[in-house]
């Protein structure tokens, strides 16, 4: 069985939001509440799991946790007995990783059966859902399946909404995806201060009570603006006997061997930005001195500073390229993610410097979380939503929305890896563990810069791509 798209014409006139189509702030407003109950509950989680739902009086109520222990120990543990900040970390990289695998089913899923208004729906029901059962001890596992496949349902659908806003010659698409992203830090800020405050303050299960209530905001923001959103593809059966399999021409092929090879790059590249959620709140306050004029933050707001430069980074950087390409050639999505790869280990070696000065029973200064979260950020905002941009872009229409979920599937590798290394941070000192972070990263920069020199040719738009060939065939020649 075959489909035969129908897909809605591009707008270009429409430049009622900011200078983009009526469709992006819609999009935007529904990611942000979105992302505000996922990092809510994310911001919560390694520290709930902590303090309280791993230790004795409560691990037992959760229902069908023997089993699930065994396993994280078998793949995170090679076996052995978990300790609780180990395992702790452990659940938190099966949850972070696989919430990034689950886009790929959700893509095909709205690719070849629902498209993508029913798929994004459900997944925001699932996640409602997944949210309010984390109030709960017994239904911990219940949740945290409920969240993973309601992201998948919802997250790369969304994200590919945005890119067919635009035509493929349209260069709004990059500023399209930074804007969203600004929306999605936003929202970070607001999330610890709000679900955050409340799970360390008042009680946990009132933080995750908080996430679910965005969730449903979320949802009925997305159906309020669907008319100003892509029209669905719709399907027509043509033949039971033709095969459902999209056709690529070799060019495409190769396209997305590339855009695939890149992924277990950009894995390691990310570990220093995904380790926020993780180590980095359970090392830092041990480490660094974080009164801030004269009162100690709460943990979780260390999340909300990261969101607030996080967005002071995207403005930076959208304005550093605006600037720049009225004078310059802007350069290919790939060379901005291989730069944003440097800022961000330069951002971690902060982190070194804070372990190599704390010792003895003293702390070092908040100067040193300043300048990673400023570093971090600033590559951050040229790695992740360029690169959504690239693959929105680049991605052959027939697999387009199941491309977009392979793009999140690097941060499945990389929160995996997280959760492994996280691990580490009992047994290495704090200038051994962040040193190893830098180096992942300095060796995805380096490879992925190679890969841009070599095979960047088949990511440039088509006119770009075209005379890219002409000058290597003149050189050969």
């Amino acid at each position: 069985m075959t489909t035969t798209p129908t897909i809605a014409g591009h707008n270009h006139s429409d430049h009622s939001f900011v200078g983009h189509p009526r469709g992006l702030a819609y999009i935007s407003f529904t990611e942000a509440w979105e992302r505000f109950s996922y990092y809510g509950m994310q911001t919560l989680l390694v520290l709930y799991m902590v303090h309280q739902l791993l230790l004795p009086g409560h691990i037992e109520n959760i229902a069908g946790f023997a089993v699930f222990r065994s396993v994280m120990e078998t793949i995170y543990g090679g076996g052995g007995t978990l300790t609780t900040i180990a395992l702790a970390s452990a659940i938190f990289g099966f949850y972070s990783g696989f919430v990034y695998l689950t886009p790929i089913a959700g893509g095909f899923i709205a690719d070849r059966w629902l498209g993508k208004t029913k798929t994004v729906i459900i997944g925001a029901l699932l996640m409602a859902t997944g949210h309010f059962l984390m109030a709960f001890d017994f239904s911990f596992l219940v949740a945290i399946f409920c969240l993973l496949f309601g992201v998948g349902c919802f997250k790369g659908n969304l994200a590919s909404q945005v890119s067919e806003l635009y035509s493929p010659a349209d260069m709004r698409r990059a500023d399209a995806y930074q804007i969203y992203f600004l929306f999605i830090n936003a929202a970070v800020i607001i999330a610890p201060l709000v679900a955050g405050t409340l799970g360390e303050v008042y009680g946990w299960h009132y933080g995750f009570g908080a996430a679910g209530i965005g969730m449903l905001i979320s949802l009925v923001i997305y159906l309020s603006g669907r008319k100003w959103l892509p029209v669905d593809q719709t399907f027509v059966v043509k033949s039971e006997r033709t095969s459902a399999k999209p056709s690529l021409t070799k060019k495409e092929r190769v396209t997305v061997a590339v855009l695939v090879g890149m992924l277990p790059l950009l894995a390691l590249g990310s570990v220093g930005n995904q380790e926020i959620f993780n180590a980095y709140l359970l090392w830092v306050p041990d480490h660094v001195d974080l009164v801030f004029f004269g009162h100690a933050m709460p943990t979780t707001w260390l999340i909300t500073l990261d969101a607030i430069v996080s967005v002071s980074g995207l403005v930076l950087s959208m304005a550093f390229w605006r600037l720049y390409a009225k004078r310059f050639n802007e350069p290919s999505e790939i060379y901005k993610m291989t730069l944003g790869l440097g800022l961000s280990a330069a951002g971690v070696l902060c982190l070194v410097m804070a372990a190599s000065m704390a010792g003895q029973g003293q702390k070092s200064g908040l100067e040193w979380v300043l300048g990673f979260e400023v570093l971090n950020s600033l590559g951050f905002a040229n790695l992740f939503p360029v690169g959504l941009a690239l693959y929105a872009r680049a991605a052959p229409k027939a697999v387009a929305g199941t491309l977009m979920g392979v793009y999140y599937l690097h941060l499945f590798m990389c929160n995996n890896l997280v959760g492994w290394l996280g691990g580490l941070i009992e047994r290495l000192s704090g200038t051994q563990f962040w040193l190893l972070h830098v180096g992942l990263i300095g060796t995805a920069m380096v490879l992925l810069y190679a890969i841009a020199h070599r095979f960047g040719k088949y990511l440039l738009a088509e006119e770009s791509r075209q005379e890219a060939i002409l000058e290597i065939d003149a050189v050969q020649a």
